[in-house]
């Protein structure tokens, strides 16, 4: 494949890709969002890699354009590793949520592209986390790839990015996270701050 084919099949799967999207889904994840910020909640966001990177941004824009209280773990790479270091990998985001009283007025939102899976042994530590979600009975959203792994089976809301390139499942999964986040950062009910260069003439 030329590079020029390849340009070419990417973006024509970026096409693809947004015109599957749930509008529905998209909409209620925005309705839960809303309700954290009404119950005073604050917004976890996880991710691991190129999901702990987008995890980042996307707490900036919950905070600053949003309004909701907002956190990302990997954020603080001094906890992060020292838990890994002394508690393992797999606790290092459940047992970081128990530091921070995660509470039912709160959400926890990942980013990922396999979702997590236990008996894969494949991000474990997103599973523990929403395991332990589950048993406080906090809201859990996520925008994940495949077949959302146990993020897609426990969560509230999951958009599950169409897999219309299987050679391109990270890629495309993780440019359509951000995507996401900034179409529900700024739908009208949810947005409350406006932004820079919208108000810039």
């Amino acid at each position: 494949m030329t590079d020029e084919e390849y340009v070419h099949k990417f973006i024509s799967s970026c096409v693809s890709i947004a015109k599957e999207l749930d509008e529905e889904k998209i909409i209620k994840m925005a309705r839960l969002l809303l309700d954290i910020r009404f119950r005073g909640g604050r917004l976890f966001v996880i991710g691991v890699g190129g999901g702990a990177g987008n995890a980042s941004h996307a707490v900036c824009d919950f905070r600053k354009i949003a309004g909701i209280e907002s956190y990302a773990p990997t954020d603080n790479i001094s906890e992060i590793t020292a838990r890994v270091n002394d508690d393992g990998w797999e606790t290092v985001f459940s047992n970081w949520l128990r530091v921070s009283r995660l509470n039912q007025n709160d959400g926890i939102f990942i980013f990922s592209v396999g979702g997590g899976n236990e008996e894969k042994n494949i991000s474990v530590n997103l599973v523990r986390a929403l395991k332990y979600a589950k048993q406080i009975g906090v809201r859990i959203m996520g925008v994940v790839g495949r077949d959302g792994g146990y993020t897609a089976k426990v969560a509230d809301v999951c958009i599950i990015i169409p897999n219309v390139d299987p050679e391109n499942v990270t890629t495309l999964t993780e440019s359509f996270q951000a995507v996401l986040w900034h179409l529900l950062v700024s739908i009208p009910s949810v947005k409350m701050n406006e932004m820079k260069w919208e108000n810039t003439k």
